[in-house]
């Protein structure tokens, strides 16, 4: 079954909503409009609404039954206020806050905080940063995770992969790349991956030497401590964690070389410029980026993201609020 159809089973019926902050723009207005007519999940859009209503007119886009809320007139607004308060814990003042949730983004984050909502999608419009830091400071990572990353679903007809981390962090340690690949094993089964995970490095099992190798083989140690019942291994160049042939010449031992079908690359530089090729050359649709590690589903989209891009990432991101 499609990814996508069988998301949409998973999540039909189970009245989930999904904020838009970006509410003026038209590829989100059009994913929207599409989300609901289609019945998947309620989504959300923040904005003016006279302002959206004429956008989608002027679109031919069909709103009718899609929330919309203002930032700038909320009822509720103080209460939003006192919570963001009491989440920063001294950090930001209630003069600050009353600021600082005028931003379209951190009251979309508020919104999924308060259980208003269950997830939110940006980034089509706003930096990546502009999503992230609003989601780390309200929504927070899981116990036991350090920081959050970035996921691609790396698709093309029955194929389907896991690349990770591929949009946010630049060179992370060995406890972090540990997390990321735990992480990325949790993203993998969610959407019906088989979670065997390849640590990835220009070496395979001690073939070169380098901190850089050293810090995927001490990471893979760490993810072993961190997850003994996941499949995860390391160091392992692309064509040993991917090949059958050569996994099996390279680490005969290994039960994932060969095999993988998630990627978690060494740092971002590798991640990026690897999807973009997978993406590009070899015809794959890449999906996301989904962020793993947080506690509630914020997901970030390129700014380069198209309306099925929006709509796509929106059912990833009710699905992972199940």
């Amino acid at each position: 079954m499609d990814l996508f159809d069988s998301l949409k089973q998973k999540i039909e019926g189970k009245d989930l909503t999904i904020v838009f902050p970006e509410g003026y723009e038209p590829r989100i207005i059009g994913a929207a409009a599409r989300l609901n007519a289609d019945k998947v999940l309620k989504p959300i859009l923040l904005g003016d609404a006279a302002k959206i209503k004429q956008i989608a007119q002027e679109k031919g886009f069909h709103l009718e039954g899609v929330e919309i809320l203002n930032p700038a007139d909320y009822a509720e607004y103080d209460a939003m206020v006192d919570a963001f308060v009491e989440r920063r814990k001294g950090k930001n003042t209630k003069e600050q806050a009353v600021e600082m949730l005028r931003d379209a983004n951190y009251f979309g984050t508020m919104l999924v905080y308060m259980d208003k909502a269950n997830g939110m999608v940006s980034g089509a419009v706003h930096s990546t940063g502009d999503t992230v830091r609003p989601a780390l400071q309200i929504v927070k990572t899981k116990p036991g995770v350090s920081r959050t990353s970035g996921a691609f679903i790396m698709q093309r007809g029955d194929e389907r992969y896991l690349f990770s981390d591929c949009a946010i962090n630049i060179d992370p340690n060995a406890q972090e790349l540990a997390e990321i690949a735990v992480d990325s094993a949790k993203t993998a089964e969610l959407f019906d991956i088989d979670p065997k995970v390849a640590l990835l490095s220009f070496s395979t099992k001690g073939s070169a030497k380098a901190d850089q190798v050293t810090k995927v083989a001490e990471a893979t140690k760490i993810a072993h401590e961190l997850a003994p019942e996941l499949e995860i291994d390391g160091e392992l160049q692309f064509d040993a964690a991917f090949v059958p042939s050569v996994g099996a010449q390279k680490a005969p031992d290994s039960k994932v070389a060969g095999k993988a079908k998630v990627f978690v690359f060494p740092e971002l530089e590798a991640g990026n410029i690897g999807y973009k090729i997978a993406q590009r050359f070899g015809g794959f649709e890449a999906i996301g980026p989904i962020l793993q590690g947080l506690n509630k589903p914020i997901s970030d989209l390129s700014r380069g993201s198209n309306e099925e891009d929006v709509y796509k990432l929106s059912i990833i991101t009710a699905a992972q609020a199940l």
